[in-house]
């Protein structure tokens, strides 16, 4: 029988084996090496897989990297992967295929008519989509189109085909990031491609790093001079000085202070301040008093840098749809033929059998629609189904109209609600249901909408091959294209000024035949300018204008949009808070007038200064201000240099310019309110620049859609309401709020509170810092400059991120002066932010000088105490004393109500490097009771002068805190313009 079987041999060595199968006890002596001969081991080669062979002796060589250049795909995935959570993402994104990778030129769909539903609420932020018209050809030629932008609303391109240009605008693309809706499938040629630009944030400034390097510089200079002086008075030590000068002492101590005093580097700061900011923006989250229930939706703080800016508004710029009013749409009244409908007390119904049961605004007006025998109301309403953007989906028993804008949808329910039911839409045609007649038009052109044409219009065809211009747009530019002025349109237009009187937002709408040769002529000069790659925009509006001339005024419709609850009550306490409210909307200025006074804008008692009397009356000016009326320039007495620097014609007259913007804003800032009227979105945008140009003030924009987007990005705070325009308005905000009622809590709350503890946050954290460390500086003094440290490495890394912790943190998350109720009741208390009273240059110096002095009455007591030695327990070292200094600093704190910091620890280091030490040296001072006085007499000495200011301000009556009287009234003078301004542009 066998015995047992040997072990193998070690490495890679090879075992004989005897005749039962088992290894021998003997290894087989096949490992040869020898040394520093590369050649020789190379040649040895063994089998390792399959043919394949490897070498039998490894290099020198060492390979530190994970993977080679075949495995590094498989092994990289398999760890990726092997993590559920990346798992879980890839399917995310494998579920998120809908979302347009890059911008396509679309080709056709699985749509009828090749349409594609599009949601671009990832780009602007649109919460309702819009159909894409697809090339009517199968393959696609030869594209030419502009470099890329970011320009998302406007394209300008061609397709070449067989031949043939065919024009290519933005209703053709498919843009990078929008999501395709109710379409399957949808082909697309891509034309851009790429990464994406995003802005940056700027950057904080270095003050406090140049402070430390001018601190260090002038210790290593103190540093060498006190070297030369050291060894010319002691020069029996001169060997230990033989090798270095006093010139390089003071170099390596410059970066021996500079890494001392690098503590100084409030980089916890920083970190702190971005927690604060966040916790701040989540208790805006979580405010249930701005918290819109009917709809759920809470206040958002989409951004988390701006909290304090929000206790520091001077000027708030409000749109007035949908952000002072509640956008919900409804026809109210219209002028049909210089004859008024919709009148208190006419309401009515119907019930028509092809849609059931619907609300008019006028029995009237339902009864003159049911007889059909007045060609100018069957035109108005006709208008009314045709002219108009609106998608509409077939769900079986109902049909859902999808508006850009409320205004539309309201004017194409008022028409279905009469009887006139929009029904279906294609690239070419549009459907209707006339009195329950079905017909079909076809659409021959859309002259379509933007905020300088202030109009949109259709070429119609209709079943009978008449051609009909249908208008409709702001009553200031259809007026002017009538062809001709009769007492009809002059009923109209006291029609219209009626029902701006109510408030009501007012269209005219107008039409007119078209020949057919007319027309011809027309399309093909249109067609034309549809391929132009330059100047394309300018040659269609010049071709619209030529067309939308000679019109036939069939009358004026009046939409009600309610104001929102709570509007005047929060624009009443925002003007008492010294904010400044300005309105700017693109209605009349009768509509936006009568919005002002009733939201409280404007008060009976206040002087309405209007546009044409500024420029009829120059007397209410003042002089500075007559610039606006005479348009001359204000010349200012200059210096020689000056005129022969300023001798160009563009400069003089770019100065001329500034003058005037300088002037106009000086005349509106002089008010207590303004309205701006029929402004575009880009003008909107230039009124917030200019008061940002020219006051330095914070400045507030919020509004709820598409046209307000311009005006929020360049407030400094951007405020986004989510209302029934989609959301373009809240994707590009700071703040999101369901009601404009919100505004005064969100400001005079939150921003209130958030710029008081920020305030005192910053000032509580430079005061900590210099009296706690500034105390190595005054060190230095007295050990020769030599960079040695008065506290250890430990005090040093634990001073900011745990001694100091909770009173910066208390103070920057729970500070609060007055509760929420009393803040709201004296709106006033919101000046001091706005004046910027709680932190500025005074008040950092002020911060600087109060922590230098507590740091010098710290240092200097306990070294005074320190002299020989103290206490019972004789303590009188290094460490003790340090021991001493840092603790008077630490409770030396300017809010000693939220200080309960815990005593330094016995120090891990027994010895220090440099001085021997008594062991237990930390615990021996703190259980010292003469110490511990010592420390008492630092904190005295430190509080009295803090107290003795705080009582002199107090009997003076000049406390840093508000006084608000019972009243409601702040003490000491408020200056309030005298006059609001109302703006036509």
């Amino acid at each position: 029988m066998a015995g047992p079987c040997a072990r193998g041999g070690r490495g890679q060595g090879l075992a004989a084996t005897g005749t039962a199968g088992c290894p021998l006890a003997f290894p087989a002596f096949t490992w040869e090496v020898r040394a520093n001969d590369r050649g020789y081991h190379r040649q040895f080669k063994k089998k390792f897989a399959f043919c394949l062979s490897k070498r039998k002796y490894s290099g020198n060589a060492i390979r530190t990297a994970k993977y080679n250049l075949l495995t590094f795909l498989p092994l990289n995935l398999y760890e990726q992967f092997h993590r559920m959570a990346n798992v879980y993402f890839v399917f995310v994104i494998l579920l998120q295929d809908s979302v347009v990778p890059a911008d396509l030129l679309l080709l056709r769909s699985s749509e009828p008519s090749s349409l594609c539903y599009v949601e671009t609420a990832d780009i602007d932020g649109g919460g309702e989509g819009g159909s894409l018209s697809p090339l009517p050809f199968p393959v696609p030629g030869r594209v030419t189109c502009e470099e890329p932008n970011s320009r998302m609303h406007t394209f300008t391109g061609t397709l070449r085909w067989r031949g043939r240009t065919h024009a290519l605008d933005i209703d053709r693309l498919l843009l990078r990031g929008c999501r395709v809706r109710n379409t399957a499938l949808c082909y697309g040629l891509v034309l851009y491609a790429g990464e994406c630009p995003c802005p940056g944030r700027k950057g904080r400034n270095c003050l406090i790093f140049l402070v430390l390097l001018l601190t260090s510089l002038g210790l290593a200079v103190a540093s060498g001079f006190w070297a030369r002086t050291f060894q010319e008075k002691h020069s029996y030590l001169a060997a230990l000085y033989k090798h270095t000068t006093p010139a390089q002492q003071a170099f390596l101590n410059f970066w021996g202070f500079t890494i001392l005093l690098s503590i100084i580097i409030p980089m916890s700061m920083y970190i702190t301040l971005e927690f604060i900011y966040l916790l701040n923006s989540c208790f805006i989250n979580w405010d249930l008093e701005m918290y819109y229930g009917a709809k759920d939706i809470p206040a958002e703080a989409r951004s988390t840098s701006l909290s304090d800016q929000l206790g520091q508004v001077e000027y708030i710029f409000s749109d007035k749809t949908g952000t002072l009013t509640q956008n919900i749409m409804s026809f109210k009244k219209c002028c049909v033929n210089g004859t008024i409908y919709g009148n208190p007390g006419c309401l009515g119904q119907v019930d028509w059998c092809w849609v059931g049961k619907l609300d008019v605004c006028d029995v009237a007006l339902l009864e003159a629609a049911q007889r059909d025998d007045d060609p100018v109301l069957r035109e108005f309403l006709r208008l009314l189904a045709l002219c108009h953007t609106v998608m509409v989906e077939d769900r079986g028993d109902q049909l859902v109209y999808q508006a850009a804008s409320p205004d539309e949808e309201a004017l194409v329910l008022a028409a279905k609600n009469l009887g006139y039911v929009f029904l279906a839409r294609t690239q070419d045609t549009i459907t209707i249901r006339e009195l329950g007649s079905t017909r079909t038009y076809e659409l021959l052109a859309m002259l379509d909408f933007n905020s300088d044409r202030k109009r949109m219009s259709v070429l119609v065809r209709d079943p009978q091959g008449t051609i009909r211009l249908y208008t409709k747009g702001a009553d200031t530019v259809i007026l002017d294209r009538l062809r001709r002025r009769g007492p009809n349109e002059t009923l109209t237009e006291r029609a219209l000024d009626r029902f701006a009187e109510e408030t009501l937002r007012t269209l005219c709408v107008a039409s007119r035949e078209v020949s057919e040769a007319e027309f011809r002529a027309w399309s093909q000069r249109h067609r034309e300018a549809t391929v132009l790659l330059q100047d394309r925009a300018r040659e269609l509006d010049r071709l619209y204008e030529e067309m939308e001339q000679n019109l036939q005024l069939l009358g004026a419709t009046a939409i009600e949009d309610k104001l929102q609850d709570g509007v005047p009550e929060t624009i009443q306490l925002l003007k008492l808070g010294n904010i400044k409210v300005w309105v700017l909307t693109g209605d009349k200025q009768e509509t936006a007038v009568n919005i002002g006074y009733a939201c409280r804008l404007l008060m009976d008692d206040m002087e309405i200064l209007e546009e044409k009397e500024v420029r009829s009356q120059p007397r209410v000016l003042s002089p500075k201000d007559k610039i606006l009326h005479t348009g001359e320039v204000l010349k200012e007495e200059k210096g020689w240099p000056w005129r022969w620097l300023c001798c160009d014609r563009a400069e003089a007259s770019q100065d001329r310019g500034g003058l005037v913007e300088k002037a106009f804003v000086e005349l509106a800032t002089s008010c207590q309110a303004m309205i701006c009227c029929r402004v575009t979105p880009k003008q909107k945008a230039l009124m917030v620049q200019l008061v940002k140009k020219h006051k330095k003030a914070v400045t507030l924009a919020i509004g709820d859609g598409a046209n307000d987007v311009n005006m929020i990005k360049t407030a400094d705070i951007g405020v986004g309401i989510s209302g029934l325009e989609g959301l373009q308005a809240v994707q590009c905000s700071d703040y999101a709020l369901a009601q404009f009622s919100f505004l005064q809590r969100l400001l005079l709350v939150h921003g209130r509170w958030n710029y008081l503890r920020i305030c005192k946050f910053l000032r509580y954290f430079f005061y900590k810092t210099f009296a706690g460390l500034l105390g190595q500086v005054w060190f230095a003094f007295h050990s020769g400059f030599t960079a040695q440290p008065l506290y250890e490495g430990w005090f040093l890394a634990l001073y900011n991120i745990f001694y100091t912790a909770y009173p910066v943190l208390s103070v920057g998350l729970l500070e609060q002066d007055v509760s929420a109720k009393k803040s709201l009741e004296f709106p006033e208390l919101y000046m001091v932010g706005q004046q910027d009273e709680l932190f500025n240059y005074r008040v950092f110096g002020v911060t600087l000088l109060h922590g230098v002095g507590t740091s010098l009455i710290s240092f200097y007591v306990a070294l005074w105490a320190f002299e020989d030695h103290v206490g019972t327990k004789a303590v009188g070292d290094y460490e003790s004393f340090s021991v001493t200094v840092a603790l008077s600093a630490l409770l030396s704190g300017p809010v000693p109500q939220h200080l309960f910091p815990l005593p330094p620890p016995p120090s891990p280091l027994k010895h220090h490097p440099q001085l021997p030490v008594s062991t237990d040296a930390s615990w021996n001072a703190l259980t010292d009771p003469y110490v511990l006085l010592v420390v008492l007499l630092s904190l005295v000495v430190n509080t009295l002068p803090s107290l003795t200011v705080h009582a002199f301000r107090a009997t003076l009556g000049r406390a840093t805190t508000q006084q608000v009287r019972p009243g409601g009234h702040r003490q000491g003078r408020v200056l309030l313009p005298t006059g609001v301004g109302v703006w036509d542009w």
